[in-house]
């Protein structure tokens, strides 16, 4: 750990300790070894199919991970022996490469069900690199979130100042603007980069007929026979993701809806100023990332009246535009119960701000989980989150919301919950809504988010130690005096009575600490369940610094003992930094 300054005279000194296997894996290495110091192929497949629960593991797998661990450890042994050793051992097991907590590029959920019953990975204002009032719009952000598996773009389309031309950008604001074209062009390259499932476009239109007409005649001239077409006018039901594959769908609301402009000069009162918090039982966000007062400037059905002026000329060019649009948005009219309405004969989107939703879900509950069967839900963040904030996401969630809309620019916990729900499925971007929110019983009846059920499993957690932050941190990073003292905290974020946080006791001075530690969560509804982890270093005198995050679906998790890789504030993976769990169920 080397010597840290305490004044211009004095120096403290650390031994540099380096932590050794745990209890369970040196029992776990001498059990399977039979007492011996050396552990076959055999041997270890017997461990991985016993305590890994990897039944699918044959023998030729074991001799694979053995050659692998000698490879990366040894690079003479591999040619002289075949055996791991207890070192070789825990090396394997505390690397997340080999030994994953869950199956990160797997896809392995049913794909041919209509995209209504999959969380389906979304963006909001796509194109924005920074704030919602003055950042500049860009292609550069839709790229970065096609890279990471986001799979629907919302896209806020506005004639250019000549009105011969269509520009990008938040409307009403200061944000510079960007060629629509160049969007798309951006989305056809790099659209199925890390995901073959469908990238859904969400356009907030406020354009004329002719430039609609435009806009159609782009999409077509772009993408070709990538572009998805229907062959009705509305959709009875959606097809699935796997027909779907390497397509994009546009989804916005037939012209003549923009008719219908809530208010004459397409925006909305703001006059609640109510403060609510995004705080949870974890504390504070780890960085200033705070603005948010009540209600929406700017609604994703707010428009301009200047379409009124083009009503005569609107069906003739608008018609090829019309024609395109896979996914029809709309919200009808009347209260809440009328939304929601579910309509026999075709499919729609409804958009809702994370208030309404909020509203909703007090008295609508089981309405909202009803339509989410067959329809899709798209949930935006409120129009005050001028700093590119997220909202939580699990209430959508738990209502069977498809499209949890996030500022992907933005970070925080909210985005480190949205990363862990689509860490689901290979990361495909695509996560099946558990059938217990699709079920319809003998009466009608549907999953109700506020009933509280009996507990039907329970996740136990050992956390043993984490290492790798003397490799990606400067020695006086956490402290100037002395090494840091890191605590870790585990959780469950979910249905209001499976959420809870634990924590371990901080190690003083120690890079690589051993914390030993057990947790037991009981789980009423395990399918929306995500684990939360976080570390942090403790100070005595300030706010505790961050020091990595993880958030890994309950359902997903390899049973074992697994290394556990750890991330920034941002969501980007730190190269070295992991953590030595256990999990099993109950």
């Amino acid at each position: 750990m080397g010597s840290y300054r305490m004044c211009v005279c004095f120096t403290r000194k650390f031994r540099v300790t380096e932590a050794g296997p745990p209890g369970d894996v040196k029992e776990a290495f001498n059990k399977y070894a039979e007492g011996g110091t050396h552990m076959t192929a055999e041997q270890l497949r017997r461990f991985l199919l016993e305590v890994q629960g990897d039944d699918g593991g044959s023998i030729s797998d074991a001799e694979k991970v053995v050659d692998q661990v000698l490879k990366t450890r040894h690079h003479l042994a591999k040619f002289t022996r075949h055996t791991l050793t207890l070192d070789d051992f825990h090396h394997y097991l505390f690397s997340s490469d080999l030994n994953p907590p869950i199956n990160y590029d797997q896809v392995h959920q049913d794909m041919t069900a209509p995209l209504s019953h999959y969380f389906i990975y979304t963006g909001h204002n796509s194109y924005l690199t920074g704030n919602q009032l003055s950042s500049d719009c860009s292609d550069v952000p839709i790229i970065k979130a096609l890279k990471r598996g986001v799979r629907v773009v919302e896209l806020d389309i506005w004639p250019n100042s000549t009105k011969d031309d269509v520009h990008v950008l938040h409307g009403r604001t200061l944000t510079t603007p960007v060629e629509l074209m160049k969007c798309l062009k951006s989305i056809k390259e790099h659209a199925f980069s890390a995901s073959p499932y469908p990238v859904v476009i969400t356009l907030e239109d406020h354009l004329t007929p002719h430039l609609q007409a435009k806009v159609a005649k782009m999409l077509a001239e772009t993408f070709g026979d990538m572009l998805f077409v229907p062959q009705c006018e509305c959709l009875q039901e959606f097809p699935s993701p796997e027909e779907l594959k390497y397509k994009i769908i546009i989804s916005t609301k037939p012209p003549k809806e923009y008719l219908k402009a809530e208010s004459k000069d397409g925006t909305r009162s703001n006059s609640v100023k109510a403060r609510d918090s995004d705080d949870d039982e974890w504390g504070k966000e780890p960085q200033d990332l705070t603005a948010d007062q009540e209600d929406e400037t700017k609604s994703d059905s707010d428009i301009s009246d200047e379409n009124e002026a083009y009503d005569n000329e609107r069906p003739l060019e608008a018609a090829d535009y019309k024609r395109l649009i896979a996914i029809h948005a709309g919200k009808p009219k009347g209260g809440l119960k009328d939304v929601l309405k579910v309509e026999p004969d075709k499919v729609r989107r409804l958009s809702l701000s994370e208030q309404t939703l909020e509203k909703a879900a007090e008295s609508h509950g089981t309405d909202l989980v009803r339509f989410t069967q067959k329809n899709i839900l798209r949930i935006y963040p409120k129009g005050t989150r001028f700093t590119s904030s997220n909202y939580k996401p699990l209430v959508g969630w738990m209502h069977g919301t498809q499209m949890v809309a996030f500022n992907m620019q933005g970070y925080g916990r909210a985005m480190w919950l949205m990363h862990g729900m689509f860490r689901s499925n290979g990361g495909c971007g695509y996560v099946k809504k558990p059938d217990l929110q699709m079920n319809v019983g003998p009466d009608g009846q549907v999953f109700n988010p506020k009933e509280i059920l009996p507990v039907k499993k329970t996740l136990k957690i050992k956390v043993y130690m984490g290492d790798g932050w003397h490799l990606d941190f400067k020695q006086t990073h956490f402290d100037l005096y002395s090494p840091p003292d890191f605590y870790c905290k585990v959780g469950i974020a979910g249905v209001p009575a499976d959420q809870i946080m634990k924590k371990t006791k901080p190690k003083e001075d120690n890079w690589t600490p051993v914390w030993e530690q057990e947790f037991t969560f009981p789980l009423t509804v395990p399918e929306l369940a995500l684990l939360r982890i976080e570390v942090h270093e403790y100070d005595m005198s300030e706010k505790d610094d961050f020091a990595g995050q993880t958030c890994l679906p309950v359902s997903e998790l390899k049973p074992g003992i697994r290394a556990v890789p750890l991330s920034d504030r941002k969501g980007e993976m730190l190269n070295s930094v992991r953590l030595l769990m256990r999990f099993d169920f109950v």
